[in-house]
């Protein structure tokens, strides 16, 4: 299996696995929280047939990715998708990230610029900055990240259950949009992941990202739905759109936070005119 390192802890290595398929204008692809690049299943075959290079890979800590104590703060994560693209030579590539993997397109460019950054696409993501300040007071209160972290050190299992059932919305797709097995593999990446990596991460969804967006400068797609339970469509998309000059806002409408997988017809119709759209409007 294919592996990149990008670090070291004591006697190993920090080793990402990713995925590397077709050919053409690359695209990588930074799936969210709790889950792995397999997340993109529903993307992929319609990407390579666009005739993209498709690059998936796992975030430290979960996955296939080895799972390292410490690193989990988007400084970090920004780094490793720098040695990702810089180990596979990547030039012109566009971005594309689901919640967590949001904050990588968006630190990315808030720290290496956007030479070679073709498109920016944010599915579900957490920027501009999600945690309530006194300067952000449309961000999501502080308790709502302490009870998550508490419910994740009291069992870790038990909470991942509960939070599918709202990352997918199964009251209302369950059986409809997505089938128990579906639900069920994702439960087990997520119990697979690193436990310090999945207690972690629930602090960084509260970064501020706000800087990191004002460096966005290319062609930027937002996807989200309005009925995203966890990463609340106001306090997320509807300000990222807002803050991007010349962005495109795709509203899924009952859209859950799963929409890539729920809603994968109205995500990769979006993804495809989009990056069809701006890669003309770029060669020409």
């Amino acid at each position: 299996m294919p592996y990149i390192t990008v670090g070291k802890e004591n006697s190993a290595n920090i080793d990402l696995y990713y995925e590397d398929h077709g050919s053409g204008n690359p695209i990588v692809l930074i799936h969210g929280y709790p889950l792995s690049g397999r997340a993109w299943e529903r993307q992929i075959p319609g990407l390579i047939e666009q005739g993209h290079r498709v690059i998936t890979y796992d975030r430290r800590g979960f996955g296939r990715s080895s799972q390292p104590w410490a690193g989990y703060n988007y400084d970090t994560f920004a780094e490793d998708l720098q040695k990702v693209v810089t180990a596979l030579g990547l030039q012109e590539f566009a971005l594309m990230g689901h919640s967590m993997g949001g904050g990588e397109v968006a630190r990315y460019i808030g720290k290496f610029g956007s030479k070679n950054v073709t498109q920016a696409i944010f599915v579900s993501g957490i920027p501009p900055y999600l945690r309530k300040a006194s300067d952000n007071p449309e961000g999501v209160d502080g308790s709502v990240f302490d009870g998550i972290k508490k419910a994740i050190v009291a069992d870790r299992p038990a909470f991942m259950t509960k939070f599918f059932a709202d990352f997918y919305n199964l009251d209302k797709f369950k059986g409809k949009l997505i089938s128990e097995e579906d639900v069920h593999a994702d439960w087990i990446t997520a119990v697979n992941a690193s436990p310090k990596a999945t207690l972690d991460c629930v602090d960084t969804w509260g970064t501020d990202f706000r800087n990191d967006v004002k460096r966005i400068d290319v062609p930027t797609l937002i996807v989200q739905g309005n009925a995203d339970r966890i990463v609340p469509f106001e306090a997320s998309g509807k300000r990222l759109a807002a803050m991007i000059k010349g962005s495109k806002l795709v509203v899924v409408e009952g859209g859950a936070h799963g929409l890539a997988w729920t809603h994968a017809d109205s995500v990769n119709q979006a993804v495809k005119e989009f990056m069809g759209q701006t890669v003309r409007r770029k060669v020409a």
